[in-house]
């Protein structure tokens, strides 16, 4: 199946809004995304027009971005794009654009983040213990010796 994945860059437009269903979790919530341009005439950066989408998380990505996400927080989304056109009142030509998240992330270009990792469920914890992270420091000692032999190998003869 053909789907056409996009990731968004914005701001968080409405705050995020929390069901619990029989499926699932699912949040909601609007993201504004504006193009900027450089105006060359004003020699400064213009707000080009601003895009509107629904984003939708489900499961444990939706009670994350209810802990996490805060009317005017700067987001980047990744998900599948769904644009629906839909006739209100015999108006025909209403569109919307959703985005059904994957992944959704504060964007630290524009500030700062401090990640908190979820707790397991009491189901997961019962599985095989987590293994350790590789120690991928160098030994300064040995680091330094390791320099220290790969520079006398280099010096000319005879040089102390």
């Amino acid at each position: 199946m053909n789907e056409t994945m996009v990731c968004a860059v914005g701001n968080v437009a409405t705050q995020p809004v929390y069901r619990d269903l029989a499926a699932g979790a699912s949040a909601r919530f609007r993201l504004a995304v504006t193009s900027r341009y450089w105006d060359r005439e004003k020699s400064a950066w213009t707000d080009g027009h601003t895009n509107f989408f629904t984003v939708w998380a489900n499961r444990q990505l939706a009670q994350n971005a209810m802990a996490s996400l805060n009317v005017g927080d700067p987001v980047i989304v990744q998900g599948r794009l769904k644009v629906r056109t839909e006739s209100r009142e015999g108006q025909q030509g209403w569109t919307s654009a959703d985005i059904d998240a994957v992944a959704i992330g504060h964007d630290i270009a524009r500030g700062t983040s401090a990640f908190r990792r979820q707790g397991r469920a009491e189901s997961a914890a019962a599985g095989p213990p987590p293994q350790p992270e590789p120690d991928w420091a160098t030994p300064v000692a040995a680091a330094a010796d390791a320099k220290s032999d790969d520079a006398r190998r280099r010096e000319p003869a005879g040089v102390t």
